[in-house]
């Protein structure tokens, strides 16, 4: 059995007990370094939710600053010196009345914005967690492979607290996202392959340069900061999670991290029994996780080839892959792939018809809600929430030709064609 050593600030108390294997549930030591569990696989946090439950109240929440630290109990970090910030807001809800209307929906249609966040991404959540941890525990130096926006999100919130950043990034990684880590203090290195080859380096290099592994789930704590998308939209919905919920899943630490918030939410008497159907959604050219929940089988291998223009889920092989589909299964969702093109047109149809800039990968989710409301997965009376990972600005936008010779004649006729 292992000691509870809570170790109780007065100004930020935490509940956590251990870790546990997310697939055989041994139980490993809080505040000791850990990637994966003996069995390969990723480890947990688990707390005292009865002690969570007696300390916290709706009421003392609604207290606090609007931002991802007021989560205080649900969160790993020990003591307040260690905490790392930049700024981490809730993310707005935006409505989207009239794609609702044009489609046939009479529920309401909702993005969560996490292009608000610092960096520009979600990944905000998950790395300034998983940095506050490294920082707590003693690390100096961490590496990562990335598609782009997680490795903005470690270099800025590493350099703030002084570690070290060595980042791998398959060769057509965005150059915005490229001069972004570097700009911000990471050593990042181009490679001719996938992320999931980059993970290999950032392995095969551990035990002999000695920097941290901080690839997706191979360590604790970036599903704890993700988990605060969940905690964060149940507290937005007034308590009631709404019906569907469409993430954008490459690795799925969002999307595992939401399903962990829910159940410990209810355990602390905050919602009731009600879950969201959870949908993981892919491009048709990385698609393991639709593959994988369409055969019935609980692990995905990897897909070849993958390509997609929504790098953020060009996720050939994820470490978490039971633990996306469990996800699904339990909460009676479904994965679904939509191709380059619908992410495109939903990107453009939102842009010009709501006036909001989806990433690629929000576009897919967007793509995909049409796609599931069409072939009735979802009913038109459903309230659905889609996410949308980044800021559409870091990414390459059409280049637009029209001009203007202020020096000749007008035809004004053009203006109202």
């Amino acid at each position: 059995m292992i000691e509870d050593n809570r170790n109780l600030t007065e100004d930020r108390p935490t509940f956590v007990t251990h870790l546990e294997c997310s697939m055989t549930g041994e139980r490993y030591e809080a505040d000791r370094l850990h990637n994966l569990s003996a069995a390969g696989k990723p480890l947990l946090v688990r707390y005292d939710l009865d002690g969570v439950k007696g300390a916290l109240t709706k009421a003392k929440l609604a207290d606090r600053p609007m931002d991802l630290w007021r989560w205080r109990e649900l969160l790993p970090v020990r003591r307040t010196e260690n905490i790392v910030s930049l700024g981490e807001i809730a993310t707005p809800l935006i409505e989207l009345p009239t794609l609702a209307s044009t489609h046939g929906a009479t529920g309401s249609l909702i993005v969560k914005d996490e292009g608000r966040l610092p960096t520009g991404s979600f990944k905000a959540r998950g790395l300034v967690m998983a940095v506050a941890m490294a920082k707590e525990l003693g690390i100096t130096h961490m590496a990562m492979p990335t598609n782009g926006n997680a490795g903005a999100a470690l270099s800025a919130y590493a350099s703030h607290c002084g570690i070290k950043t060595t980042i791998f990034c398959p060769a057509d990684t965005p150059e915005t996202n490229i001069s972004e880590m570097a700009l911000q203090g990471a050593d990042v290195y181009r490679v001719n392959g996938l992320i999931d080859d980059c993970g290999k380096i950032v392995g095969a290099g551990k035990e002999t340069v000695g920097w941290f592994d901080t690839s997706t789930l191979k360590e604790p704590y970036r599903i704890e900061g993700k988990k605060t998308m969940g905690l964060e939209l149940a507290e937005q919905l007034g308590w009631e999670l709404p019906d569907v919920i469409f993430y954008p899943t490459g690795g799925g630490t969002g999307l595992i991290g939401m399903w962990k918030a829910f159940a410990e939410l209810e355990a602390i008497g905050f919602i009731g029994t009600k879950r969201p159907r959870m949908v993981a959604v892919q491009a048709t050219g990385c698609a393991p996780m639709v593959k994988a929940y369409e055969d019935g089988v609980e692990h995905a291998p990897r897909w070849e080839n993958a390509a997609t223009i929504a790098s953020g889920i060009r996720v050939p092989q994820a470490v978490g892959d039971f633990l996306i589909l469990r996800a699904v299964r339990e909460s009676g969702g479904f994965a679904i792939a939509v191709d380059d093109d619908a992410i495109q047109a939903g990107l453009d149809e939102v842009a010009g018809k709501e006036g909001f800039l989806l990433c690629p990968e929000g576009a897919a989710t967007y793509a995909a809600w049409q796609t599931s409301l069409k072939d009735g997965r979802i009913q038109p009376t459903d309230r659905s929430v889609l996410f949308n990972c980044a800021i559409g600005l870091k990414y390459p936008l059409p280049k637009i030709e029209k001009s203007l010779d202020r020096h000749g004649q007008i035809d004004w006729a053009q203006f109202r064609r």
